[in-house]
């Protein structure tokens, strides 16, 4: 079974290094904004056995970016509302992200 999974929230919160750690296990601070869209496959057995496939979309979080982003949001079976807990705007914006999902999802 696959499970496509989009991680959303403004440029800067750390969506691409969240995806980096969960499919490779690293972190690099040097990471550079997305353009437009990235994903990372990685698949998982769980306690009982049954394999599950969780294919994680990483998208830009910059404005110039929202209209080919929000496309990647339709299929998905959840999202991750990424924010800076460093940066209150950041936080504030994850209704405006919420309402983006709702629409384009």
């Amino acid at each position: 079974m696959v499970y496509k999974i989009v991680l959303v929230g403004d440029s800067g919160v750390g969506k691409t290094n969240l995806l980096t750690r969960f499919s490779k296990n690293e972190f690099n601070l040097e990471s550079r904004a997305t353009i437009g869209v990235e994903f990372a496959t990685r698949t998982i057995t769980t306690e009982t056995g049954d394999v599950i496939k969780a294919q994680i979309w990483d998208t830009a979080g910059q404005d110039r970016y929202r209209a080919i982003a929000s496309s990647y949001y339709r299929g998905a079976s959840g999202a991750l509302l990424v924010y800076d807990i460093t940066k209150k705007k950041s936080f504030e914006n994850v209704s405006n992200w919420l309402t983006e999902l709702r629409t384009h999802g």
